[in-house]
Formats: structure tokens, sequence, C-alpha cells
């Protein structure tokens, strides 16, 4: 959990020009990435400002600057799995010191007096302001993400890094890791000996591996990739592997599972799913399509099944996500890349050409 801090009420402030930095943009709907200097704040009161180190490439980077959710302003700059160094801290922080390993993740204000905000959710307050392609309501200004040089942010929305782990693999923890730790503490997919069952091996599957697994868990995986089996199983601790087109072996699992964690990106149907679910049995979607989910309502009431889905997590629960990971030596599968590779990753993405996650080498790449 958070640390107590000073954490005065914030304060409106007006926008004063401050650092050109170099980032990479994205300026129009095509989607291709380029240098573009762009304005960081100067450091407020309650700011904490850090020497990018890596930023992490979530699918939903890919949504944004292409503009598939239809609500992209351009020029953006990408990018919420943001590690760093802090350079400076403004004169009410307390929490954070220079030199620190920290980390800025999908949000960077919120207004702290919703019931979503005081239940430590803010996430899905109302007004909350996105790290990129968002309004920052203290000052107007577009919030611009973590493919750039420098990142400042209100001390709030500011993560501590395990020291122990290192920074590149632990970047995509601020959303992948996140996106999955969330929902298995709120529903329950924490106890020992439960069977959790795993829709889509990616960036978010495989963070859902390693935690049931460090919960204590038996975990199958439902993949439509039949490579995708031996490092599931070999590496990632997978205890089965079930091709969904083998009828048979569906038919086999079927009221086997616990738990259900959907990942899949694109509209599918839930039903030969909540097929495979015991009485009683959860299934959480967290891959975001832009078409309806489709499901038949028999597959709940037999069953009394439950879908639901879940955004991100608090802060307070990132950090203790966070911690968590630093105490188990959890970190991400990534591919390390330079900026310059940026365009071509997202082209990688689009395929699901990546294990799991790539991060972008910002502070040996991003070059004048």
């Amino acid at each position: 959990m958070q640390e107590s801090c000073n954490m005065t009420t914030p304060t409106t402030v007006s926008h004063v020009a401050g650092e050109e930095i170099l980032s990479w943009a994205a300026k129009d709907e095509s989607g291709h990435l380029a240098p573009l200097k762009i304005s960081r704040r100067p450091t407020g009161p309650q700011d904490v400002r850090l020497k990018v180190m890596y930023c992490g490439i979530c699918h939903s980077d890919l949504h944004q600057i292409t503009n598939d959710w239809k609500n992209s302003s351009f020029p953006m700059v990408p990018g919420h799995e943001i590690v760093g160094v802090v350079t400076e801290i403004g004169v009410d922080v307390e929490c954070f010191k220079v030199g620190q390993h920290v980390g800025v993740g999908c949000m960077v204000r919120s207004c702290h007096a919703c019931d979503s905000c005081q239940l430590g959710l803010e996430q899905y307050c109302p007004k909350v302001v996105w790290t990129y392609n968002s309004i920052d309501t203290a000052d107007g200004t577009p919030t611009q993400g973590g493919y750039s040089a420098v990142m400042v942010c209100n001390q709030r929305f500011v993560l501590r890094m395990p020291p122990n782990l290192p920074l590149d693999a632990s970047a995509p923890l601020l959303c992948a890791g996140i996106t999955v730790w969330s929902p298995m503490k709120y529903f329950g997919m924490v106890e020992q000996g439960k069977h959790l069952g795993l829709v889509g091996l990616g960036g978010l599957g495989h963070m859902a591996i390693k935690f049931a697994k460090a919960f204590g868990m038996k975990v199958t995986v439902f993949s439509s990739s039949p490579g995708k089996e031996k490092e599931a199983r070999e590496i990632l601790g997978a205890d089965n592997f079930i091709i969904t087109k083998d009828n048979e072996k569906m038919k086999n699992a079927a009221k086997s599972i616990d738990y259900i964690i959907d990942t899949i990106p694109s509209a599918h149907s839930l039903d030969p799913y909540l097929a495979l679910l015991k009485t009683n049995g959860k299934m959480v979607l967290l891959g975001v399509s832009t078409q309806p989910v489709q499901i038949s309502v028999h597959s709940l009431i037999f069953g009394r099944h439950f879908v639901g889905g879940s955004l991100i997590g608090g802060i307070a629960e990132t950090q203790e996500m966070l911690d968590f990971c630093g105490a188990h030596n959890i970190t991400c599968m990534i591919e390390k890349i330079p900026i310059t590779y940026t365009n071509s990753a997202m082209d990688r993405l689009m395929k699901s050409d990546v294990k799991y996650r790539f991060v972008i080498d910002i502070e040996n790449s991003l070059k004048e």
C-alpha cells in the first residue's frame, strides 16, 4: 500500500510553459509515430519529475493512435507503462526522493471526492485524467504519455518500483500487471488449489498465469495457437493447455473451472467458455473489443454463472501488486526495443507477434 504522504487538497495551477523535451508521437490516425518536441510543465509543489528510462507498449496504445475507439486527439504521445528515475520533487512531496526508481501508470489525476476515489478506485472516477489522450483538469492542457524523455506527475499517481526488480521488465506491471491483479483480488481468484482458466495468452494472460501460480492455483490455458503450449507449460508454469478447436477436450473440460479470465481483445462467443465453469463460476472480461460480446442467457442461468469486467486498478492496489511482485520476484516477459523500432512493433502487435510485451528503451534510444 502507499505510504502516508503529505497530500493536501490539489489546487488548480496556471499553465506555464515548461521544458521542451523530445517524444515520439502520432500526428494523425494513420498511427505513424515520429519525433516531436512537447512541453512538460515545471515541477509543482506536489509534483514528481522523472527521467523516463523505459515505457511498455500496451495494446491500447495501438487502439488510440489509430483512433479505433473514436476518441483520439492528435498529436498524441502514447505510453502508460512508464518507469524511470526521480530527478526533482516539489516542496510538498515527502514520499519520494531524487534518484528513486518510480513508475507512472494509466492515470495522472482524479477528483479524490467521488465514491470511486473514496474506495481507492480512481480509475472509475468520472473526472479521471488519463496519462495520455486526455485533458489535464489542473491546467486544461492535453496529457502526453511515456514515449518521451521526461514525465511530470502529481505524487498521488506515482508508484514506488521494487528496487530488486529490473526496471525494463517491471514497466508492463503498471498496466498488464494491475489489469489482471485487480479482478483476481476482487473476485477471489487467489485461493490455493482453485482452478483458473485463461483465455488468450498474451501480455495480460502471461501475467495472470504468474500471479495464479504465486497464489497456489491450478491453471489451464485455452488457446487457438498450438505453438504456445510449450512456453505456457514449461516457462510460465501452466498445468494444462487446451486447443479451443479440439471439441473433445473442450467437452471433457466442462464444469471443471472455478474462474476464467478472458483477455481476447476481439469479438467472440463466450458460451463455449461458460460451459467450462463450475456452478457459481465467474468469468471476467479484460480484452476491449469494439464489437458487442456474444452470450446466451442460458449459459448464465444454468449454473448461476457470473460474467463481469474490470479496468486496470486503483493506485493503492497497484502499489500492493508491485510490492507483491517484488516479494515474489515477478516480472513481465518482454522484448526490449529502441524507439526507432516502435512503428514496426505496432505492426507486429497488430498480428499478436510479441512475447509478451514490447518495452521501449527510452534512455538509450530517444535521441535528437
